[in-house]
């Protein structure tokens, strides 16, 4: 994440006008909310969450966030930057509760995204029975397996695979690198 130098700080006036511009759709006041505002940001966020891929996943929320709700800021209630860092704040502490990201997966499976024959087991028995691939994958824990196998056969992502298998994001990206260390190491 390239975030830029506390130079290009928004005062407080500037934020709120570039929230409200924002909130109609300006692309170009929320790059200048980013700017002005991700520094800090990330600096709070991995204060909170003291790993650095989480703070960015926390900012890059936030943003999400902002863009989408920047109408609701409501400058009577209080500050633009106090609003910026309240999103921050919430989304920090729901990582740090490990809260699933259900926000990018709402009932994956129910919706029938997936059919019988993209499921993993299905997927692996379609690999060729004497195969390096396939006895490699096999010596891996099923849940892990699992994981590996949604993630590059159905092109999950991290957060999806966290919602459709029940497991915090922080868990799915460890079981997904050290998966991917061990099939290196195996197919050697």
């Amino acid at each position: 994440m390239t975030v830029s130098s506390e130079d290009s700080a928004l005062d407080e006036d500037e934020l709120g006008r570039a929230l409200q511009r924002c909130a109609g759709g300006d692309r170009a006041a929320l790059r200048k909310i980013y700017e002005g505002e991700a520094g800090r940001m990330l600096g709070v966020a991995q204060r909170m969450l003291r790993r650095p891929a989480l703070a960015e996943e926390a900012v890059h929320d936030t943003f999400l966030q902002v863009w989408r709700h920047a109408a609701s800021f409501d400058p009577a209630r209080g500050s633009a930057r106090g609003w910026l860092f309240a999103i921050l704040r919430h989304r920090a502490l729901n990582i740090l509760r490990g809260e699933v990201r259900t926000d990018l997966v709402d009932d994956f499976e129910p919706m029938g995204l997936l059919s019988e024959e993209d499921k993993p087991d299905a997927m692996i028995m379609r690999l060729s029975e004497n195969g390096r691939l396939r006895r490699c994958l096999e010596k891996l824990d099923p849940a892990r397996r699992d994981a590996i196998v949604l993630a590059y056969g159905n092109g999950l992502s991290h957060g999806e695979l966290a919602g459709r298998i029940g497991v915090p994001l922080g868990t799915v990206k460890s079981w997904i690198r050290r998966s991917l260390s061990v099939l290196k190491e195996c197919m050697g």
